[in-house]
C-alpha cells in the first residue's frame, strides 16, 4: 500500500465550488467548498476548548473558494473563501483522513474491519483479564477493551464475590443504563417469574431486550453463586451467523434484513415495551450493525407481505438453526467471582438448564456501548 503523507498539487474546480488535490502517493481527492467551510478548524468556527461548531451552515451556503495553495512540504493547504474573505488552513493529512471522495462499498452484509467474527474454536483463546489488573494497569485494560470491541465478548476473573460488585466492572469502561429491571438485576430461580431467565430452564441463544428502543448495547453477567449441575453459559457470534445465512441463502438474508419483526414485553400492567426492527439490521451502506434475536419475546409479525410470509418463516428457521449449530457455540461455566461482557447488538447468549439442587445466582446490568468506544479512544491519551 502506498503511504500517503500529504499533497503535491491542489487546484480549484467547478468555478470555486470544489478543489482537487493530488496526493504524494498519486491518489486524487476532491472536496466541496461547503464541506471545507463547514469543517474549518479555526477558533472562529470551532470552540478551542471542546471543538464544537460555532457557526450554522446557513451562514455560508453561497460561498466559493477564491484561492488555494500549498506550503513547500505539502503538509498544509491554504484556502480563501469568498465572499467573506475567510482564510483557512488545513493539515493535508487531516483532509486525507476524512476524505469522502472514494468508492462506496456496495457489498451487502459487510462487517466493520475492526471486528473479527468467530465460531466454537474461539473458546481456546477467550479474551480475559483479572479485575485488579484491569483496575491498575491501563495498558492491560486497553488491550482487553479492544478485544471486547473486536470480538463482542470478553471475561473478567477474580472479581469481588459481593452483590452489586458488577457496578465496578461497568465503571471500567462505561455507564450503566437503568431499566425497569433496575440498575442491575438478579438472575436466579424465582416462583412466578416475570421472565423465563429467572427460572432453571435452559435458554436458547438470544439477544436481550429487543423490545426496547434503543436496545441495550452492552451487557454484563456476573457470577455470585454457581453450585448447580448444569447452568453452563453459551455465547454465539450473531454477525458470523448472519454471514453464514447470507452465504447459504442470500434471498433469506434479504428477507430478514428488509422486513421488521415485532418484539414485545409486558408485566402485569406495569410495563409494556414494543419495538419493530429487522432480525438483521443493516446500515445505509449495507453494513451489518445489529442482530435482534429472541424467540421468547418475538410477537406476531405483521410487517411482512402475505406473499413473502412463508419464505420469511423459512428464513427465520434457517437463521435459528445456524445460530444453534454446535459448531458456533462457545460454552463455559462461570464460577463465583467471574463475569463476562457481551456486545448485545451482536453476540447472543444462552444457558443450559440446571438442577434444583444447589444455587445459581448471577447479576446482570446494561452498559452503553459509546462509553466503551470512548474509553478505547481516550485511555492512552
Amino acid at each position: 500500500m502506498k503511504v500517503n503523507n500529504g499533497f503535491k498539487l491542489v487546484k480549484i474546480i467547478d468555478s470555486g465550488k470544489a478543489i482537487r488535490c493530488l496526493c504524494k502517493n498519486g491518489d486524487a481527492i476532491r472536496y466541496h467548498s461547503n464541506w471545507l467551510r463547514d469543517n474549518s478548524l479555526d477558533s472562529m468556527t470551532r470552540d478551542v476548548n471542546n471543538g464544537q461548531r460555532l457557526i450554522n451552515h446557513s451562514d455560508f451556503s453561497d460561498i466559493y473558494i477564491e484561492s488555494v495553495s500549498l506550503d513547500e512540504s505539502g503538509e498544509n493547504i491554504f484556502l480563501t473563501f469568498a465572499p467573506e474573505n475567510k482564510k483557512i488552513t488545513f493539515p493535508s493529512n487531516w483532509l486525507i483522513k476524512y476524505k469522502y471522495d472514494k468508492k462506496i462499498k456496495k457489498i451487502i452484509g459487510w462487517i466493520n474491519p475492526n471486528l473479527k467474527t468467530w465460531d466454537k474454536s474461539f473458546s481456546k483463546n477467550l479474551p480475559e483479564i483479572n479485575f485488579e489488573e484491569a483496575k491498575s494497569n491501563k495498558s492491560s485494560l486497553y488491550k482487553w477493551l479492544v478485544s471486547l470491541n473486536k470480538y463482542g465478548f470478553a471475561k473478567i476473573n477474580r472479581c469481588k464475590i459481593k452483590s452489586g460488585a458488577l457496578v465496578e466492572i461497568a465503571d471500567l469502561f462505561g455507564y450503566i443504563r437503568e431499566t425497569n429491571y433496575g440498575k442491575f438485576f438478579n438472575v436466579k430461580t424465582n416462583v412466578n417469574a416475570i421472565n423465563l431467565a429467572y427460572t432453571n430452564l435452559g435458554l436458547n441463544p438470544h439477544t436481550d431486550n429487543p423490545y426496547r428502543n434503543p436496545v441495550p448495547t452492552m451487557q454484563i453477567l456476573y457470577c455470585l453463586e454457581n453450585s448447580v449441575t448444569g447452568g453452563d453459559s453459551i455465547v454465539v457470534d450473531g454477525f458470523y451467523a448472519a454471514q453464514l445465512l447470507q452465504n447459504q441463502n442470500s434471498y433469506f438474508f434479504d428477507l430478514l434484513s428488509k422486513y421488521s419483526a415485532h418484539f414485545e414485553f409486558k408485566e402485569k400492567n406495569k410495563v409494556h415495551l414494543e419495538s419493530e426492527r429487522p432480525l438483521i439490521e443493516l446500515s445505509s451502506s449495507k453494513e451489518i450493525i445489529t442482530i435482534r434475536f429472541n424467540n421468547r419475546s418475538i410477537a406476531p409479525i405483521t410487517n411482512v407481505p402475505y406473499k413473502k410470509m412463508a419464505d420469511y418463516y423459512k428464513a427465520y428457521n434457517l437463521f435459528s438453526n445456524i445460530i444453534n449449530n454446535p459448531k458456533l457455540l462457545v460454552k463455559f461455566k462461570l464460577n463465583p467471582g467471574e463475569c463476562f461482557i457481551i456486545d448485545n447488538t451482536r453476540v447472543l447468549h444462552a444457558r443450559t438448564s440446571y438442577s434444583g439442587e444447589g444455587t445459581r445466582w448471577l447479576q446482570g446490568c446494561y452498559v452503553d456501548k459509546d462509553g466503551l468506544l470512548s474509553k478505547i479512544s481516550t485511555i492512552n491519551k
